[in-house]
């Protein structure tokens, strides 16, 4: 037995329309975003889980609302906020991408945090998953850096495999990506 997660990403938001890298700012969902959230409702419908997390950032629980609301409890967690870009939050994501792509990976943002310590926050998620969901269903709703600290703790890529890799890069985005905790 294990757990199984679905991973989704927040809907559009007004920050990603305009380039900006939100981090820790609270970013509003766009009027595609919402959309996007309801749309993704019909896309899973045939999908079942016991229990959905998100992070506490509004685009994330707008978009667990939206898709979820009536079909699972939703509960807010810390530990799913995207990378604190610290003194770049809400910057533009010319600034930002880079840096997340090369020296912010091992390296905090200014007054912010790395994208190891995103990882071992989400390690810590999924210990505490491992001990209360152990043979459930969850689905998580979140952000880019989590998503790829889990290809990183659970599929067993470098970095820069999940980076390059990334859905976002590829435009291979799809209603869900399934994890196996053991």
């Amino acid at each position: 037995m294990s757990v199984t997660i679905t991973y989704f990403v927040h809907g559009t938001t007004t920050d990603n329309e305009n380039k900006i890298s939100s981090g820790w700012s609270d970013a509003e969902l766009s009027e595609l975003g919402i959309k996007q959230s309801i749309e993704l409702k019909d896309k899973i419908k045939d999908k079942k889980f016991d229990v959905v997390f998100c992070s506490d950032l509004k685009r994330a629980f707008d978009s667990a609302r939206l898709t979820f609301d009536g079909i699972a409890q939703i509960i807010t967690d810390t530990r799913l906020r995207e990378c604190n870009y610290g003194t770049l939050n809400a910057s533009p994501n010319s600034i930002v991408e880079p840096m997340c792509e090369g020296e912010c990976i091992s390296n905090r943002f200014p007054e912010g945090e790395s994208y190891e310590d995103v990882k071992a926050r989400i390690e810590n998620f999924l210990e505490f998953l491992k001990s209360n969901y152990f043979g459930k269903r969850v689905a998580i709703v979140a952000h880019k850096a989590p998503q790829l600290s889990l290809d990183v703790l659970l599929k067993g890529k470098a970095w820069e495999e999940a980076l390059a890799e990334d859905w976002r890069k590829t435009k291979a985005w799809q209603p869900g990506w399934d994890y196996q905790l053991d």
